[in-house]
């Protein structure tokens, strides 16, 4: 293995800071230039990026704020080949080379393919992918090769037997997660240690629901902070190299390169007491989504589905002591309201948290659109 990992905290550009909060493609770049600059100044090496995140300029925003900026050998970037765009008629050497072009590098530091689940590996299989994928190692413009996942261990487990030269899995991992019988994080890694193969954790925090715990929760950490916390709990996971952050301050990097900097396991302890901190969270979020958007890609109606469902969880939470209300009828005045929800389901193919997102909506308009 290269020395990419020598660090376990990776800079995720799925959550970059926004001028415009409605607007996913509204990256402020003198923000995220300062934050890439101090992850770097304090030796952290990894950034992770992708085809459709932010709106598909993730990888344009990498380039203004990154490569065209540090030299090559300062940073390693993992970039991702999406089905979607497969099905829609590109080739995978087509979509490789925009990469390429969008990054501004010559070659991918890690090349995955990304958010595989049982049908999708399938597809990748009967297209050619991992052939691809073996191809680009070969000829140096991959330096590893792999893929991010989104489905149970035993998915997980076929895909590797089939596929043994996968360098890397990146999964969801997190404490919520860790049993969860649909995400399986803790089953997932098993799989990913009995094939050998390293872990790239993504979700660490799940998309923010463990940064920001209810009082009750929050009295069982002993004061630590519960990102550090979660951050630490995917890191101290046997076989795990990375844990991705979506950092979108620049107070974030700050605060988590600190405490990465000098890295410490999680005690016997301080992992015990997670399993009580998880109940309290199961009890007081409503829909367990974590913001990634993959959903409103696929969108026919254009509906801004994780901001509603986190003023509905607000709303259930706090109750009427925060004005969830008048912030989405804000929202209404530039997106689609949650009840022009068709039930296509679309979204749900979409979800890698495998959520029923059209029955959930349906609650969010009964509350929100009255």
């Amino acid at each position: 293995m290269t020395n990419f990992f020598d660090k376990k905290l990776g800079f995720g550009f799925l959550r970059l800071p926004l001028s415009d909060p409605n607007d996913d493609t509204s990256v402020n770049i003198e923000e995220t230039c300062r934050m890439v600059d101090l992850f770097l100044e304090r030796g952290f090496t990894y950034f992770d990026t992708a085809y459709n995140y932010h709106g598909h300029r993730s990888e344009e925003f990498l380039r203004l704020c990154l490569t065209s900026r540090h030299p090559r050998n300062s940073y390693s970037i993992t970039t991702k080949l999406p089905c979607p765009a497969l099905k829609r008629g590109k080739t995978p050497e087509e979509i490789f080379t925009h990469q390429l072009q969008k990054c501004g590098v010559e070659y991918f530091d890690l090349y995955l393919l990304h958010g595989l689940d049982g049908e999708d590996a399938v597809y990748a299989e009967e297209h050619g992918c991992f052939e691809f994928l073996k191809q680009l190692k070969k000829e140096g413009r991959a330096k590893l090769i792999g893929m991010s996942f989104h489905d149970t261990a035993e998915v997980l487990d076929g895909i590797l037997t089939r596929h043994p030269e996968m360098d890397v899995v990146q999964i969801q991992l997190n404490y919520l997660d860790w049993d969860n019988e649909i995400i399986q994080s803790k089953a997932c890694l098993e799989v990913c240690r009995k094939h050998g193969k390293p872990v790239i954790v993504m979700e660490p925090v799940k998309g923010g629901t463990l940064a920001k715990l209810p009082d009750k929760a929050l009295s069982l950490l002993n004061g630590e902070k519960p990102a550090h916390r979660a951050l630490r709990f995917a890191a101290s996971q046997e076989g795990v190299v990375m844990v991705l952050s979506g950092m979108s301050t620049y107070a974030q990097v700050e605060e988590n390169t600190g405490f990465m900097g000098s890295f410490v396991p999680l005690t016997q302890d301080e992992t015990a007491v997670l399993t009580d901190v998880s109940k309290i969270i199961r009890d007081t979020v409503s829909i367990p989504c974590t913001a990634c958007a993959y959903c409103t890609d696929a969108c026919p109606k254009e509906i801004p589905i994780p901001r509603y469902f986190s003023l509905y969880n607000e709303r259930k939470r706090d109750g009427w002591q925060v004005n969830t209300e008048g912030r989405y009828a804000e929202l209404t005045k530039t997106f689609t309201k949650a009840s022009e929800c068709i039930t296509c389901r679309t979204c749900e193919e979409r979800c890698p948290q495998k959520l029923p997102i059209a029955d959930f909506m349906k609650k969010v308009s009964a509350i929100f659109d009255m």
